[in-house]
């Protein structure tokens, strides 16, 4: 290095140290470039209440640049280059771009000050990215549940006793939303539900982030009005059946840019443009929602069995309804077996996207509440909507004619024995099939 560029290389780092040296405090107007004069940044000394301008260290700052570029024009761009000056703890990078005038050196400067200042950010995002636990938003928002780990259940408490009072219960996989942890037991609130449940009963923390996905359902969500179901993955593969909005859709695998799903054709590709993903979980079930279900569930039993009784629905008492032009026993009792005896009767009819006939073709939500309608009852036109309708049904096996079973963008009515009448595809029309045909989200009863 020649001995220009060395004096203007001192001249510079001088006259920081020199000011820091002095006891007085050196206070940058703008970033960290504001502590170089040469790069054309203003700057001041802070002397109690009083600043004075360095317009004259600039000027001998710019005039030793430019002797440096006179004297040795032809080299200096070249042994400057990936040069580094530090001035305190800012490294500046090499001024590979040296200008031939000192007022070009001064914006290249600057330049250079700004991107080192740049990358030193992304180089920090990126560390804080490596260092950080590689889980997404929803990830880590499990790591805030208390997911039950038991046979059956666990006790809901008032107190965080088991002398407490039991306000609910936490069912096997189950899940809560920690609020706080007591003498080894877990304040949680879920559904209606808050108390505490035993803490050697449950996971949270890091070890319920894989446990939520095991125990959780991933839920696509349809957001246009009709999504198209396809047989592969790509907008050009072959349509493999339709969904309607808001309809939701059990997820089996996460790709980029499409999800797989399980619909009634079978399972087929979504792109993720169109839906919305989450994970539901189990809640809780206070004493009085476990007393009403009981009552309902020991109701429908008794309706069950004197329906069992009754004749025939050629025998039975009762109005007339058209559909279509057609006419049909319209039973007058209000027992799920009824219900089931007058679905039967279309048995056979063909299936229409977004109908609701009970004759010309309806889906299965439409043949749902088609049917419930010459109850009446009103239940809405769609499957995603029905998870929500009437009382919740624990299990297949509490289940009774006349409940609706809920699947992954389907709907059907419990026929009894296992089975279920549904409008099922446009290949095979309204059909008696095996109620776990598919797997079952959630049955409701609605009488």
């Amino acid at each position: 290095m020649n001995k220009n560029k060395l004096k203007w290389t001192a001249c510079a780092l001088a006259a920081v140290i020199g000011f820091t040296g002095t006891g007085i405090d050196v206070e940058a107007t703008g970033n960290v470039g504001s502590v170089l004069p040469s790069a054309g940044i203003e700057f001041s000394l802070q002397d109690e209440d009083k600043s004075t301008a360095l317009s004259a260290l600039k000027e001998e700052s710019d005039k030793e640049a430019a002797e440096l570029e006179e004297n040795n024009r032809e080299n200096a761009s070249s042994e400057l280059e990936n040069e580094g000056i530090s001035v305190g703890s800012v490294q500046l990078g090499g001024f590979s771009d040296l200008a031939s005038t000192s007022d070009k050196v001064s914006k290249v400067s600057e330049k250079k000050i700004q991107d080192t200042i740049v990358v030193s950010e992304g180089y920090t995002r990126d560390l804080k990215a490596a260092a950080g636990s590689g889980l997404s938003e929803e990830e880590e928002s499990f790591k805030n549940l208390v997911i039950a780990k038991v046979n059956d259940y666990v006790n809901v408490r008032d107190i965080p006793s088991e002398e407490g009072e039991i306000v609910g219960k936490l069912y096997n996989k189950s899940v809560g939303s920690f609020i706080e942890e007591e003498d080894g037991w877990y304040k949680i609130s879920s559904g209606s539900v808050e108390g505490y449940v035993k803490g050697e009963y449950c996971v949270t923390g890091d070890d319920a982030v894989d446990y939520a996905k095991e125990v959780g359902t991933r839920i696509a969500t349809v957001t246009t009005t009709t999504l198209k179901v396809r047989e592969q993955p790509g907008l050009d593969e072959a349509v493999l059946g339709l969904v309607p909005i808001e309809d939701e859709l059990i997820v089996t695998e996460e790709m980029d840019g499409w999800v797989k799903v399980n619909i009634e054709e079978g399972d087929g590709y979504v792109s993720m443009d169109y839906v919305t993903l989450s994970t539901e979980f189990v809640k809780a079930e206070s004493v009085a929602e476990e007393k009403a279900r009981l009552a309902k569930e020991e109701e429908a039993r008794k309706a069950a069995r004197a329906a069992a009784k009754k004749k025939t629905s050629e025998n039975a008492a009762g109005s007339k309804s058209e559909d279509g032009g057609k006419t049909y026993a319209n039973p007058t009792g209000s027992s799920g077996a009824d219900v089931v005896q007058f679905a039967k009767q279309f048995v056979g009819n063909p299936y229409v996207y977004g109908g609701t006939s009970l004759t010309n073709g309806a889906d299965c939500s439409g043949f749902v509440m088609s049917v419930y309608k010459n109850f009446g009852v009103n239940l809405p036109h769609s499957s995603a909507a029905d998870r929500s309708v009437g009382a919740a049904v624990n299990g297949l096996e509490n289940a009774q004619p006349g409940d609706i079973i809920c699947y992954s963008g389907h709907v059907g009515i419990y026929a009894g024995d296992g089975q279920i009448v549904h409008a099922s595809t446009s290949k095979t029309g309204i059909i008696v099939s095996s109620a776990t045909y598919r797997s079952i989200l959630s049955i409701r009863r609605i009488l």
